[in-house]
């Protein structure tokens, strides 16, 4: 049987080690050409393999693209583990505060999925904005000006971008040591990759039930202590 104060601290440590994978999610990758990461746009050889897996690609879409479209995947799939992670964070920490917040008289409440449904008007908008922007940049820093890509081309990424590499670590966690560096690549993806599978888990455990994710806690825990376990 777990008590309150072991499920809080098993969430604490969670939620601890999440922040730390987006902290490192931002961290700027490989810039130099020496770096064996950033030549690593083979299938053979890209970061994010390990054992026992290796190259997981069940329908054969690594095998299919050239060397700029795999880049593309490799971009969308750091970008998508970063928001997840973030989604992540943001359920727990959400529903942890929901009715003491200093945020909108602390009037938001329930499931996290609902959360966005009760944002006063006009919030919203500014999220989107936000958003707007910070994708805006990253376009700006990766991608190829359309004006200058062929038609057939979308989406072109730059030659000299490492996907991922927004240049933004404000914490100093990126390593000096160029296998250290690598090592930190494969953990974002690691951690991305779980954060989706998460954040997809979130969604759907709370769409079908309605109860938040510190509540399917709670019946757990009572469901254990109801039957011994």
């Amino acid at each position: 049987y777990q008590t309150p104060y072991t499920i809080t601290t098993m969430m604490k440590l969670a939620i601890a080690s999440l922040l730390a994978g987006s902290a490192a999610a931002f961290a700027p990758s490989p810039m130099a050409k020496t770096s064996s990461a950033m030549n690593a746009f083979t299938a053979a050889d890209l970061p994010g393999a390990l054992a026992p897996m290796g190259f997981f690609d069940p329908l054969g879409f690594a095998e299919k693209a050239d060397e700029k479209t795999l880049k593309r995947y490799h971009e969308a799939e750091v970008a998508h583990g970063r928001v997840a992670m973030l989604a992540v964070i943001g359920f727990l920490v959400g529903e942890a505060v929901e009715g003491s917040s200093f945020l909108f008289d602390a009037q938001i409440a329930g499931p996290a999925i609902t959360h966005p449904g009760q944002i006063p008007d006009g919030w919203d908008a500014l999220i989107v904005t936000m958003i707007g922007a910070a994708e805006a940049q990253r376009a700006q820093i990766g991608w190829v000006d359309p004006a200058n890509a062929s038609y057939d081309q979308p989406g072109l990424l730059r030659d000299d971008y490492y996907p991922g590499d927004i240049g933004f670590d404000p914490l100093g966690i990126r390593p000096t040591d160029q296998e250290e560096l690598d090592l930190m690549i494969t953990k974002e993806l690691q951690n991305g990759r779980l954060a989706m599978l998460a954040a997809a888990g979130f969604l759907a455990q709370e769409a079908v039930d309605g109860l938040g994710i510190y509540e399917h806690f709670e019946v757990s825990m009572i469901e254990s202590a109801d039957f011994g376990l």
